[in-house]
């Protein structure tokens, strides 16, 4: 075999190099075709998370449209700044910043959605609402010439002071016809909602229309009273400032305690009346046994010379008594008052009357310690014991009796006698 030449070898080194290079061609197309697909693949997958990002937007973007239609019908169909159409950008590397939503939409939408949506700054308003009473609007609204239409002269004029007090909080004054329990709905002021509760009331009738005082509205702050002491009140006569009307129920509701504070305030703004000895006058609210409430309770002693066993016998609830000012304190608006300083002491001139020796005539008023307590006319209270031949079980008080007037104390202003006989 013929050796070849170096030229020979050299051609087909070259030939080789050439068939090798021909052949890895293919190899490195085979290798490079999965490059598209990965790349396809790559795009896949941001096609397939673009769903999730396309559902996000799209429940926003229904949030927001649900949202504008409400701003909508709130602002009178005023468009929204969200309305506003955003570009459309389908590139995977900018759906996470779409810059027109994420623009607009996070602080604006939380400024403006959060009031209408979950409504927090609307309550206050809501709550101040159910505050005011409720039969203030309706009173503005009612007509009144259909309702005082066919009113007689009398409830014409019952009702123009009952719509005066309640626009003017004018002063009216009514006397107390009896007490109810009535069920009114207030607000509680801690959940501002409204409860239904029992509460009980003053009633006072001027001629039809009923007024109802409740049991809070009665009395002064710091002068509360038990309930037995409202019960006590039918036949008083008191003041009281309209706070609510119905006119088509045709019932009003009152305070007492308004009124009060209107005549203490007055009372203090007068230069004059204040000084020891100044002349006034009293209603009685509620009597008692030993001690009767006007504006300040008043023990026996206040009352009368007299002594008096029981002060239901004498006095009763709307009676209106002078009486005279002991001491007033501006500062705390509190008075000291006695009625028994407004009439002249009897005992004064009753030895000129019914001197030592006389025989007059007298009604019991009470007894005490063996003792009986004899009113004289005039109201003079003399001290008596029976008779030798009288016993205590055949007088009561009120009967009405023969005395013999026998000793005067004049230290201590006492009349003492003896009961002769009944009269």
């Amino acid at each position: 075999m013929p050796r070849k030449t170096k030229a020979e070898l050299a051609a087909e080194k070259e030939a080789l190099e050439n068939t090798e290079m021909e052949s890895m061609e293919p190899e490195q197309e085979q290798e490079a075709v999965p490059l598209p697909a990965e790349e396809e693949g790559s795009e896949t997958a941001d096609t397939v998370s673009l769903p999730e990002e396309e559902s996000q937007e799209a429940a926003i973007a229904g949030l927001l449209a649900d949202y504008s239609a409400t701003s909508e019908e709130d602002t009178g169909g005023a468009p929204s700044p969200i309305d506003e159409p955003a570009p459309a950008d389908n590139g995977p590397e900018e759906l996470p910043t779409p810059a027109p939503v994420e623009e607009s939409s996070p602080e604006e939408e939380t400024e403006e959605i959060i009031p209408a949506a979950s409504e927090p700054k609307a309550a206050p308003p809501r709550r101040a609402a159910r505050e005011q009473p409720a039969l203030r609007p309706s009173f503005f609204q009612t007509n009144f010439r259909e309702l005082d239409r066919d009113l007689s002269p009398e409830q014409m004029q019952e009702w123009n002071s009952i719509y005066a007090s309640y626009r003017s909080k004018s002063v009216l004054t009514g006397t107390v016809v009896g007490v109810d329990d009535n069920r009114f709905e207030v607000t509680n002021p801690q959940t501002g909602l409204p409860e239904r509760r029992t509460v009980r009331s003053l009633v006072i009738i001027g001629y039809r229309i009923k007024v109802l005082i409740p049991e809070s509205e009665v009395w002064a702050p710091g002068e509360e009273r038990p309930d037995y002491v409202m019960r006590g009140m039918v036949g008083a006569k008191i003041d009281y400032v309209v706070m609510q009307v119905d006119r088509e129920g045709e019932c009003a509701i009152a305070s007492r305690r308004l009124a009060l504070a209107k005549q203490r305030r007055h009372f203090a703004s007068l230069r004059r009346g204040h000084e020891a000895g100044a002349q006034l006058k009293c209603n009685l609210l509620v009597v008692g046994p030993r001690r009767v409430l006007a504006d300040v309770s008043l023990s026996q002693r206040d009352l009368s010379w007299t002594a008096i066993a029981d002060l239901r016998n004498e006095y009763r609830p709307g009676q209106e008594l002078p009486c005279r000012l002991k001491e007033y304190n501006s500062r705390e608006g509190k008075l000291s008052i006695s009625v028994r300083d407004a009439t002249p002491n009897p005992f004064i001139g009753a030895e000129n009357r019914h001197p030592i020796g006389s025989r007059r005539q007298a009604v019991i008023s009470g007894k005490y310690a063996g003792g009986v307590f004899c009113r004289l006319p005039d109201d003079v209270t003399v001290l008596c014991l029976y008779s030798n031949l009288l016993g205590d079980n055949e007088f009561f008080p009120g009967d009405s009796v023969l005395i013999h007037i026998t000793q005067y104390d004049y230290n201590r202003q006492l009349i003492y006698g003896r009961i002769i006989s009944k009269w």
